[in-house]
């Protein structure tokens, strides 16, 4: 089980998430923007980040780059959906992994696709 900081403004996608982690039996902190889910971190130990790119109040790349000078060994999991532009998607995500994302999930994606990245970041979280 690992503590996982979830970002996104979008609440069907934040539920959605959600329930793909808590299926798995990780801990979840939900935040709706960049400003409260880094506010959030101040009190708490989160394994792992999982941020949308496009938001109001601090973006998701805006996010990144303080988690990488606050936190500099938490993986960063950055989704997008580019704000329905495929091509600003593939751009943000490119951004994503410049600046320190571990990996970048197009939305939609599967539980499954969720579980490969979650394996390969946290290999003891048992979501296999």
């Amino acid at each position: 089980m690992a503590r996982i900081l979830l970002i996104d403004d979008e609440p069907l996608a934040r539920a959605t998430v959600r329930r793909y982690l808590q299926h798995d039996a990780h801990d979840v902190t939900e935040a709706e923007n960049g400003a409260v889910g880094l506010k959030l971190l101040d009190d708490m130990e989160a394994d792992l980040v999982i941020t949308d790119i496009v938001m109001p109040e601090r973006e998701g790349l805006e996010v990144i780059r303080e988690l990488k000078r606050i936190r500099p060994g938490l993986p960063v999991v950055a989704i997008t959906g580019g704000g329905g532009d495929a091509s600003r998607a593939g751009s943000y995500a490119e951004w994503a992994e410049i600046i320190g994302a571990r990996a970048v999930l197009q939305k939609p994606f599967a539980r499954d696709d969720l579980r490969q990245v979650l394996a390969a970041l946290l290999p003891a979280t048992g979501t296999d």
